[in-house]
């Protein structure tokens, strides 16, 4: 394995950019076909936004906090996934994600009472954190490096894609039956119904979707993770890119491999016991080991502050704060909310396109600073005019203005950045358990900065 890691995987790691194509756009017209399978994969962030927006679009405070907490139990799926995207794959585990999913979705559409609907919401976040863990980890790993972080930023996308199409969702079936006491139980019915037409399409459409490489071979499937490589590249099996590609995945496969036979010689035999406990021990080997502890430290810290930004305080009471802010009416409050989700979109699209050219680090900073400047800016108004909002409506339109550039500094930074770094720096071995622990990480962080 010496010169793997010495002279010859320099050697390799050159020629593998010299052979590869460019970054950005250029980048993702030429590998238009695993372009095209990681958007669809990506669906998955569609479930998350949600369920996410149900919570926000109830009034009752009381009834928000307990919708707001049993979905923040996704931070389980998120573990359990770490297990199961090993064993089972990281197609059929997307599958399984999308069937708990359906499962509490029919649970809550169906609901005759509050426990059904938190049960049905419980199953949900099951699902949900199953899907936000997985779908990022299968897009890293079918995607070149060269669009690597453009790819892994899809699931961003697709989740303040769904921010924006559910906030409409719930703004439109809001007047069914009116807004008072007539209203009918299509009103939140019809939005929880609907969120099942993505999960349909994503679990029917996950059977077509190829296996991931690097899974592959570490099943020793290895003809078949060629193949795929050849599929997804668009390019023939003995060329020399694919063969590249395919040797340092091999190479990393077997040095992981034999690492573990050396450490764990007692758990080789392959039985499930044997495999549960080896999976468990590497689990642990993520805090007990200097180099995984500190990747570990990365993820989790990363996660952290991509939740504590203030973004949540945005997404689930942003018609209180726009309300707090001086506008007037239910409408208003709404629409303004409805911008937010706009610009998030908008703003997460140049990450995809050009992340991988501008680096991960440089887009990070110049977002934190732009939103510190937005919650001092916002502050500041606020102290000023919050008992005279009335007389000063042009102040409140401003903070508003603010807020919304806040959204655009987390659409194109935190948002889509903090996922791809969670799913970048794990060796093979560990990578669906690492990503587990990150993806949990931004639920429970998730839940305690709301």
């Amino acid at each position: 394995m010496a010169p793997i890691a010495g002279g010859a995987g320099t050697y390799a790691a050159e020629k593998r950019k010299q052979l590869g194509g460019k970054s950005g756009i250029p980048g993702l017209i030429q590998n238009k076909r695993v372009f095209g399978l990681t958007v669809f994969a990506s669906m998955g962030g569609l479930m998350r936004s949600f369920e996410d927006r149900m919570a926000s679009a109830v009034d009752d405070a009381g009834k928000k906090g307990w919708l707001v907490a049993i979905l923040e139990c996704a931070w389980l799926g998120t573990l359990v996934t770490g297990y199961l995207a090993d064993k089972l794959s990281r197609r059929y585990t997307i599958i399984l994600a999308v069937v708990v999913f359906i499962i509490g979705a029919i649970v809550q559409v169906t609901a005759q009472g509050p426990p059904s609907i938190y049960g049905g919401r419980f199953v949900v976040g099951l699902g949900v954190g199953s899907l936000s863990m997985i779908v990022p980890l299968y897009n890293a790993e079918l995607a070149p490096p060269e669009v690597r972080g453009s790819l892994v930023a899809l699931q961003q996308l697709a989740i303040v894609f769904g921010i924006l199409v559910s906030f409409w969702i719930d703004y439109g079936t809001n007047y069914i039956g009116g807004t008072g006491e007539t209203q009918s139980e299509a009103a939140w019915r019809l939005p929880l119904a609907l969120q099942i037409v993505p999960a349909l399409i994503l679990g029917v459409g996950a059977l077509y979707l190829p296996f991931s490489p690097r899974w592959l071979v570490n099943q020793g499937r290895e003809e078949e993770a060629l193949q795929v490589l050849s599929h997804t590249r668009d390019l023939p099996a003995d060329s020399e890119l694919i063969n590249i590609e395919f040797l340092e995945i091999k190479a990393q496969y077997i040095f992981e491999k034999e690492t573990s036979q050396m450490k764990y010689p007692q758990w080789q035999d392959g039985s499930f016991s044997s495999d549960f406990k080896l999976g468990l021990h590497e689990y642990i080997s993520l805090l007990g080991t200097p180099t995984l502890r500190r990747r570990v430290a990365v993820a989790t810290i990363t996660m952290f502050f991509q939740q504590f930004t203030g973004i949540n305080a945005i997404l689930y009471y942003a018609p209180t704060i726009f309300k707090n802010l001086g506008l007037t009416g239910n409408t208003i409050s709404l629409l303004a909310t409805g911008v937010v989700g706009i610009v998030m979109f908008l703003a997460t699209i140049p990450a995809v396109l050009y992340v991988d050219q501008l680096g991960r680090k440089p887009v990070l900073i110049s977002g934190a600073f732009i939103m510190a400047a937005c919650h001092f800016i916002v502050g500041i108004i606020s102290s000023q005019f919050q008992d005279s909002w009335p007389s000063h409506k042009a102040a409140g339109w401003a903070a508003c203005v603010f807020v919304w550039i806040f959204s655009i500094a987390f659409g194109y930074s935190w948002g889509p950045c903090a996922w791809i770094i969670v799913s970048e720096i794990w060796p093979l071995s560990v990578r669906a358990k690492g990503v587990s622990i990150g993806a949990s990480s931004n639920w429970m962080n998730n839940f305690i900065s709301k």
